[in-house]
């Protein structure tokens, strides 16, 4: 059985689908419709129901998460510079080059990897106009700091919440926080609509402005309001959404099993620690440990010797967005600016986590970094 484990590949991450037979009749009703993109039945349907699954007011449906941060971006009117964290995937940060604003990136905290309100504040200029935090790996950012620290400086706050779909404090969704929250629905998701996004906010008008936004910029059939871009969801990624809710729920809960199995099997081990969930309602998205100097191997090495056994984690995010050549020129990207971000990014490793994940596939996981552990490498 060890030998057939080994010879098997375990992704870091698998997209969740229903069984296909369940999706056929959402695709009858499409060629029944002849309706494939525009507004159709379908995404007017998961526009709604996604408003009512995550207690939030609005919803416009996007093709992508990236293409919905750089409309929120021109939503709100943004410009000059953006305070935003260096731990995230590029397209956090991609979106603001996009919007021809200038990214300002300061540290993260180290007990949760979000960005941390102490140095946002030192970092605010008179051409500071929003702050761009991520809810990384789907824990809330500290959104009353933030929230303390855009109201006293008249900045706009735009939630990167691609990780963090369902995620609630003790109080509400975390979506509610901030003008505008994103969300990706990329097959790597907790929920996913093949590919997918969504931009949530407050107000209709606002909602209007965006869904304009990702339609050209077309108010009616003839009159054309902004500059904008074609980032309409299809009603193929509507409905597969549509039929992904009705499984989300049990899907979070696996996920919530395999977190707690690897916190269980891990957590005593000498120079591992994992970043906890601290939400009232966490979606268990990812599985990161930070790997520090007390292990008998470093990150990299780790890394190597799962993958020699068939485990494919994942450093995410190594490198930071500040290591790349679009970014490292920018004064706010030196390293001793980031001294939190720069070693967690050097010792994070995000483990399998899925809702299929096999016993056997995790007591693989577990056991090859247990042997690692108890191994004398020198």
């Amino acid at each position: 059985m060890e030998t057939e484990l080994k010879n098997r590949s375990i992704e870091v991450t698998r997209p969740y689908l229903p069984e296909l037979e369940e999706f056929l009749p959402y695709l009858e009703k499409i060629w029944e419709n002849k309706s494939l993109t525009n507004n159709g039945p379908f995404h007017t349907q998961l526009e709604s129901a996604l408003a009512s699954y995550l207690d939030v007011p609005y919803v416009s449906l996007f093709s992508n998460g990236t293409l919905a941060l750089v409309s929120a971006l021109q939503a709100l009117r943004i410009s000059g510079e953006v305070i935003t964290t260096p731990y995230s995937f590029v397209a956090t940060s991609h979106s603001l080059l996009w919007n021809s604003i200038r990214p300002v990136f300061v540290d993260i905290e180290p007990h949760t990897l979000n960005i941390n309100p102490e140095k946002i504040e030192a970092a605010i200029t008179p051409q500071t106009t929003a702050i761009l935090p991520v809810h990384c790996y789907g824990n809330p950012c500290s959104v009353g700091e933030i929230k303390r620290i855009a109201d006293i400086n008249n900045l706009k706050i735009i939630y990167d919440a691609a990780h963090a779909f369902g995620v609630k404090d003790k109080k509400r969704s975390i979506l509610n926080y901030g003008d505008i929250s994103i969300l990706s629905f990329h097959a790597t998701k907790v929920f996913n609509t093949f590919e997918g996004g969504a931009i949530i906010c407050h107000d209709k008008n606002m909602k209007r402005r965006i869904d304009n936004l990702k339609n050209f910029g077309f108010v009616d059939e003839t009159t054309v309001e902004v500059a904008g871009i074609n980032a309409k969801m299809s009603e193929f990624n509507a409905a597969l959404g549509l039929l992904q809710l009705k499984h989300v729920d049990d899907a979070i809960n696996k996920r919530k099993l395999i977190f707690e199995r690897y916190i269980d099997a891990l957590s005593s081990i000498v120079g591992i620690t994992y970043i906890p969930q601290i939400a009232a309602k966490s979606n268990y998205s990812y599985f990161p440990i930070l790997v520090n100097n007390s292990f008998a191997l470093n990150r990299d090495n780790l890394y190597k010797k799962l993958k020699t056994n068939g485990i494919n984690a994942r450093r995410y995010f190594y490198p930071l967005i500040t290591d790349f050549p679009m970014y490292r020129e920018h004064a706010s990207a030196r390293k001793d600016n980031l001294p939190v971000a720069n070693t967690s990014a050097n010792n994070v490793l995000c483990l399998p986590i899925y809702p299929e994940l096999e016993k056997e596939d995790q007591e693989h996981i577990i056991n090859t970094i247990l042997s690692c552990a108890q191994t004398d490498f020198n």
